[in-house]
């Protein structure tokens, strides 16, 4: 294969990005939009986190990214070519036979609210396992606004570095400027480490071990739908952009955790992943497990992760059961109201 045509897979990769953007880049809050913006440029310009920005520079920018946006909002994704051969671009599987001797990866699926995610980046590592393949990416040569540090397709495993990196800065940029208490679960991940910046060896040690993490949440998600079947991706786009939607994917990520990522980090000896996992554990999927929020307090109160150990096959038992109380309950009939909620937690003493 020849240079020109990576070349042009990568331009063609990034403008059905620019595609997926263009419709779907608005449905953030202004100020969630604008801090994805921000990083966005900084991948675009290949900037570290650490370098300043020129504001009237990166507003220029913006303008003129929306101006392209506009006028894609209405094109239709594009097929993919590599010589004479064309690919549905959600048809990563051929595209990868085909980039594995260049060290190059493709990914594409959808996130959240159906939205189409794609890439195209190095190969650090590959891996056969037990019947799925795990690649774990280096730098991207083309991306969307939104970059999930890993995802799955059917039984194929990607995990990014660079969105992996990134999810790290911001999260400790967010925790210090929330001045967060100093004994918190971050704080201790932190401490663990020994991290105090995106530019020391904690730092890297730190993404390291998230990139292991992310390829255990991704197996246990490949269990998971092993488990469940494809009525749980129909199930999940049936009720794309609402509150159930947020519903599903916390219980799917429970029931991951609960067949790998859980198990693996009580495992290991070191406790920073583990700490760092409960800094991670927000939104939807801390309101549907506190009592899994409190066997983390009796570890660290303590030192004994028996609370933690004694909880990983209940979770299972009760993920499992609550996805498919979702998959055979009309999605109008969920319990997933603020006054309902309780009944799908993961609670108990």
């Amino acid at each position: 294969m020849q240079a020109s045509e990576l070349r042009e897979l990568s331009l063609r990769v990034q403008r059905n990005c620019d595609i997926a953007d263009a419709r779907h880049a608005g449905n953030d809050t202004l100020c969630i939009y604008l801090l994805k913006m921000r990083e966005f440029y900084r991948w675009m310009r290949r900037l570290p986190y650490s370098a300043p920005l020129d504001r009237e520079e990166v507003g220029d920018w913006v303008i003129r990214q929306e101006r392209l946006w506009e006028d894609l909002e209405d094109k239709d994704l594009e097929p993919l070519t590599l010589g004479k051969t064309r690919f549905d671009p959600f048809d990563h599987e051929s595209v990868n036979r085909r980039l594995d001797p260049h060290g190059l990866v493709y990914g594409a699926g959808y996130g959240r609210g159906a939205r189409p995610l794609f890439f195209l980046g190095s190969v650090v590592s590959r891996e056969e396992f037990d019947g799925y393949r795990i690649y774990v990416v280096g730098e991207e040569q083309a991306r969307d606004l939104v970059a999930p540090p890993a995802m799955s397709r059917g039984e194929v495993i990607f995990v990014r570095t660079e969105s992996v990196r990134r999810m790290l800065h911001e999260m400790i940029e967010a925790w210090q400027f929330r001045g967060s208490p100093p004994g918190d679960a971050m704080a201790r991940a932190l401490a663990a480490y020994g991290c105090v910046s995106d530019n020391d060896a904690g730092f890297d040690a730190m993404v390291d071990s998230e990139v292991e993490s992310a390829v255990w949440h991704e197996v246990g998600e490949v269990l998971a739908g092993r488990l469940l079947g494809a009525a749980w991706q129909e199930r999940t786009l049936e009720v794309a952009g609402t509150r159930g939607e947020r519903v599903m994917r916390a219980v799917r990520d429970h029931l991951a955790d609960s067949l790998t990522t859980l198990p693996a980090l009580l495992d290991s000896d070191h406790d920073g992943a583990l700490h760092f996992y409960f800094a991670n554990l927000t939104g939807m999927r801390a309101v549907l497990a506190p009592r899994l929020r409190k066997a983390y307090e009796a570890w660290t109160g303590t030192g004994s992760r028996h609370a933690l150990k004694r909880l990983v096959a209940p979770s299972r038992e009760h993920w499992l059961s609550v996805a498919r109380l979702l998959l055979e309950t009309p999605p109008e009939s969920w319990p997933i109201s603020d006054e309902a909620l309780p009944a799908l937690r993961l609670s108990g003493p």
